[in-house]
């Protein structure tokens, strides 16, 4: 099973073992959060700044701790915004709408099925086996908790089951997420309706230039409406809770028949 001619039995197995379960739990669609795994809690945040400052650690390290506190408030932002999401959600019809999806690793990741847990909803953790281990956090739902060695195979069932997207601050693995999704809706490669939320202006514009691209005609103007910036949970979700009702709960003529059955 490990050789190079039985590749193409790993790869069918990381499609059809997510397909069979999310199928038997029922799961049609799902909101993705994307974001860092470095980013602490802020109890966790401040629990490390008061050690090293008992510690008397070198001043370096306490700044890189308060730097861990500043940046805690966007685990809190995802915990409130997962927990919005999920407990609006759970009351539509029918069940199983819109379950939030991670990478399942720590951080901001967890922070988003931590929400889902606070909500009594069931979450998804997609992991990837890693050199570095990345361990799944506690709060998937068990029998949605997977590991992946492709990363291809993990993307495809990021991007097929999603109804919407969340972007937090991250790092590469949080940019290449970002602008894959970008780029397939751009081309029109992925044809639904996905409003992609990313998250704090403030942020993302000290980190990528938008506008810029726009201008030096790196992109069309018009591409700057495949996201909506925003900077509050409450913008966030208002905005997913409009563009999923329009999009996905308004429509009149159901696709599928009682039993879920595509008709």
């Amino acid at each position: 099973m490990n050789s190079k001619d039985a590749r193409i039995i790993r790869i069918l197995s990381e499609f059809l073992e997510p397909q069979r379960r999310f199928r038997y739990e029922k799961v049609r669609d799902t909101i993705v959060f994307f974001g860092s795994a470095r980013i602490m809690s802020r109890d966790d945040a401040f629990k490390k700044l008061e050690h090293l400052k008992k510690s008397r650690a070198s001043s370096k390290k306490i700044e890189e701790a308060v730097q861990d506190m500043e940046m805690s408030k966007y685990y809190e932002d995802t915990v409130e915004l997962a927990y919005r999401v999920t407990k609006w959600s759970l009351r539509q019809k029918p069940l199983r709408r819109f379950v939030i999806c991670t990478g399942g690793g720590p951080g901001l990741m967890e922070a988003a099925n931590l929400g889902a847990h606070k909500a009594n909803g069931k979450s998804i953790g997609l992991n990837i086996s890693l050199p570095f281990e990345q361990l799944p956090n506690k709060y998937i739902t068990e029998s949605l908790n997977f590991e992946f060695h492709y990363f291809f195979m993990r993307k495809y069932w990021f991007a097929y089951l999603a109804k919407a997207l969340v972007i937090m601050p991250g790092g590469f693995g949080t940019f290449d997420e970002l602008f894959e999704i970008l780029t397939l809706v751009q081309t029109l490669k992925i044809k639904k309706k996905m409003p992609i939320v990313i998250y704090d202006k403030d942020f993302w514009n000290k980190i990528v230039d938008f506008e810029e691209m726009a201008r030096k005609k790196l992109i069309d103007k018009e591409e700057l409406a495949l996201f909506r910036m925003v900077s509050t949970v409450d913008e966030a979700f208002e905005y997913l809770k409009e563009e999923l009702t329009k999009n996905y709960l308004d429509i009149k003529i159901s696709l599928f028949n009682h039993k879920g059955n595509r008709r």
